[in-house]
């Protein structure tokens, strides 16, 4: 094996290099649409998720950085969707951005370099690496929000972000401190080796993982770590929300893999008891403060948090009385789940950008009244991107939250049955806030009568988008193969 092996991160090596270039680009664009760092930032997602799939559709694992590094199915899958995930979000903030003295490169660049922090998390094999990748992602978003230093909602919701995330932040760096010292290495395989062989100090490391699951929880978003979620998403321009909503989920999900199922699997028995915690709590909290909501970018983000509760439900059943057997099954649905959820939840706030125009915020629910006769269609995509949120038939939601509970179910446990039936139960609550999107759109009377204006790009990958939540959701086995393969090669090697 290279020590270096460059090869392995030849994406976020051209991704870093492109971040640069539009940088340098942007200083003489004299456009006010910023056409020139729009499109090279768009080819430039389009190649890096083009060789991360290509790197997926190959099927290895290679180490890279002195075995810091790891290039694994599963990071090149997540890393293709968040790049595209990336580029979607683009293509609906331009816009919105342009009537509001926010297209600058500023948006594309720290976009970019977030997108690299992101990366470089799906790819960590080791604690400092991990850490470099959350600071980088955290600081460019930090910067994102503030994007409106005139705005003062926008600046309240960016500090409230910067202190509760380096307060998340801090977490989790002190509980992987705690697990070197009990361990005595950053390298994530030697933390598993080191545990599976017997544990050197329980208390320490147990400690630790109380740490490292609080830090985790807060990047998700996950009750009773959720405070800043409903803020800094009402509080955002509406095109930084999109991209906190997004790729950052993908990289929540991979360092929680990385760390507590490749790392500290062997600490199962300590880390799912938290998880059960944080999930009932997020779905109970996510789900019956949503209902209160009339902002409609607040109810999402509370939205938000009982569907990641719902993504953490599957990662409480990978281990079941020492055993890993239904690990596969229970990761790749947590994986699938997470995916299906970040592509609708684009498009619900590329909705909520699309009927926002300049001097209006379309960011109440009421703004949404009679949207049936005023586009017929955009109210038939809300539509679909509302029941696979709320897990309706034939929505690629309802498959997803199928497939958590089978991953429930097939342990034959009866907590995890019981489980399952409260996820089922507080779903159907949950089910109130997005049917009333739906009624305000097809029987409330109009309040604005103003045209639908959106350039011909957002047009059509809001349909796209809109047309995948049916795709999925009556075609959902390859994305679900996809997905099984992954967590297969990523937990075999």
């Amino acid at each position: 094996m290279n020590d270096m092996n460059w090869l392995a991160i030849y994406p976020e090596i051209l991704l870093l290099a492109m971040g640069c270039v539009v940088a340098l680009v942007d200083l003489w664009v004299t456009d006010e649409q910023r056409r020139p760092t729009y499109w090279l930032t768009q080819l430039t997602l389009l190649i890096v998720a083009g060789l991360h799939f290509s790197y997926f559709d190959a099927g290895l694992t290679t180490y890279a950085m002195q075995g810091m590094v790891v290039a694994d199915p599963m990071g090149h899958l997540l890393a293709g969707f968040a790049c595209i995930a990336t580029l979607i979000a683009m293509v609906y903030a331009r816009p919105y951005a342009g009537v509001r003295e926010m297209l600058k490169g500023e948006l594309f660049i720290l976009s970019l370099f977030a997108l690299l922090g992101i990366n470089v998390m799906l790819s960590a094999n080791n604690f400092l690496v991990v850490y470099l990748g959350l600071e980088l992602m955290s600081l460019s978003l930090y910067a994102l929000v503030a994007l409106r230093r005139d705005h003062a909602v926008s600046t309240e919701a960016a500090m409230k972000y910067f202190v509760l995330g380096a307060l998340a932040s801090g977490f989790l760096l002190y509980g992987l401190s705690m697990m070197y010292g009990a361990t005595g290495s950053l390298s994530i395989p030697e933390v598993f080796d080191v545990i599976s062989k017997g544990i050197p100090n329980k208390s320490v490391l147990v400690f630790g993982v109380v740490f490292v699951v609080a830090g985790l929880a807060f990047k998700l978003g996950a009750a009773p770590f959720h405070m800043w979620v409903p803020d800094v998403y009402q509080g955002a321009p509406t095109a930084v929300t999109l991209l906190i909503g997004g790729a950052p989920k993908l990289a929540a999900f991979a360092i929680t893999m990385r760390l507590l199922v490749e790392g500290m699997i062997g600490m199962a028995a300590d880390w799912q008891q938290m998880m059960v915690v944080l999930s009932v709590l997020s779905l109970l909290v996510g789900n019956l403060a949503a209902i209160a909501q009339s902002n409609l970018k607040r109810m999402l983000a509370y939205s938000t948090i009982a569907n990641m509760g719902f993504m953490l439900l599957a990662m409480t059943a990978g281990v079941v009385n020492e055993s890993t057997k239904w690990g596969n099954n229970a990761y790749s649905s947590a994986m699938f789940y997470v995916i299906t959820y970040v592509l609708t939840t684009l498009g619900t706030f590329g909705m909520v950008i699309l009927l926002s125009r300049q001097g209006h915020e379309a960011e109440e629910i009421k703004d949404l009244a009679g949207l049936a006769k005023r586009s017929p269609w955009f109210a038939l995509v809300m539509t679909l991107f509302m029941f696979s949120l709320a897990g309706v038939p034939p929505t690629v939601g309802f498959y997803a939250k199928l497939a958590v509970l089978q991953a429930l179910v097939t342990t034959n446990v009866q907590a995890y049955l019981y489980l399952a039936v409260f996820a089922v139960v507080i779903s159907l609550v949950g089910a109130f806030y997005y049917l009333r999107v739906v009624k305000v759109m097809f029987f409330d009377e109009p309040t604005d009568t103003a045209a639908i204006a959106a350039p011909g790009d957002v047009r059509i990958v809001m349909s796209l988008n809109g047309a995948a939540m049916l795709v999925f959701g009556v075609l959902p086995g390859g994305l679900m193969a996809w997905c099984a393969h992954a967590i297969m090669k990523t937990l075999s090697t």
